[in-house]
């Protein structure tokens, strides 16, 4: 018997053992193939160890996806993106130009797509905001867990999004995002008494503050240039210290 003989369920079931990139080199073989690798069944769980993968067309979004987890484990998040953006290179904000709307977009389809969410996982990526959280919450309206990790653009907006918009939640872990305060943490458990809620380090960082602008310029007053200078030096070594940069 040829492998396109066997039945949609057979051949679902032969793909679940392939990775992303298996799968759709097999789907480039025929049009039978190619149907069962375009089926949203095939699709319940996705990982991506990088932000470029999103790119690569080598998934597909759908109303089967129950488990999604970004997460970029990279020296170039510590180095770069997680670096406060007043304090970037005009090389930094190069390189961060290139990827920083990447994830942000690739969960606005998400939102679109993918209803039946249950698990979200979130590492590294340094340039999604509050307003990329809320949307996943209010579109998928069944999502169990979430997970942000090194997320240093996350703030207590997206705890307010969880109190307002994560009946379904039961677990939710906010590590390592320095702009999550204590105070914030105490509202979303105060909102939502039987979530699961913790945050290893995330109130206990050193949150983003950028100088005061006359601070920063020196032609406002006599050794600004030189107080601006020592607030710089001053909070990358806080970022060395717990370990951002």
């Amino acid at each position: 018997m040829h492998l396109t003989q066997l039945n949609q369920e057979c051949l679902l079931h032969l793909f679940s053992f392939l990775d992303k990139d298996s799968r759709r080199s097999l789907s480039l073989t025929c049009h039978r193939l190619r149907e069962v690798f375009l089926d949203p069944r095939l699709w319940n769980l996705l990982h991506f160890s990088s932000p470029c993968q999103l790119r690569w067309g080598n998934f597909v979004l759908g109303p089967s996806l129950r488990h999604l987890a970004i997460c970029w484990y990279s020296s170039r998040v510590l180095k770069v993106c997680n670096i406060e953006d007043w304090l970037k290179s005009s090389f930094q904000r190069d390189i961060c130009s290139k990827h920083e709307k990447l994830v942000s977009s690739f969960l606005a389809h998400v939102c679109r797509t993918c209803p039946n969410l249950l698990s979200l996982t979130l590492s590294g990526c340094a340039h999604i905001t509050d307003q990329d959280v809320v949307s996943v919450l209010r579109s998928c309206g069944r999502l169990r867990r979430l997970r942000l990790e090194n997320c240093v653009r996350i703030t207590d907006g997206s705890l307010r999004g969880v109190a307002a918009h994560g009946a379904s939640l039961e677990e939710v872990r906010v590590d390592f995002c320095r702009n999550i305060t204590q105070a914030g943490l105490r509202r979303c458990q105060e909102a939502r008494p039987l979530l699961g809620l913790s945050a290893e380090r995330s109130a206990g960082m050193i949150p983003d503050s950028e100088p005061d602008e006359k601070e920063c310029d020196g032609s406002h007053s006599r050794g600004g240039g030189r107080d601006a200078g020592r607030m710089m030096q001053s909070s990358i070594l806080a970022r060395r210290k717990w370990g951002i940069v």
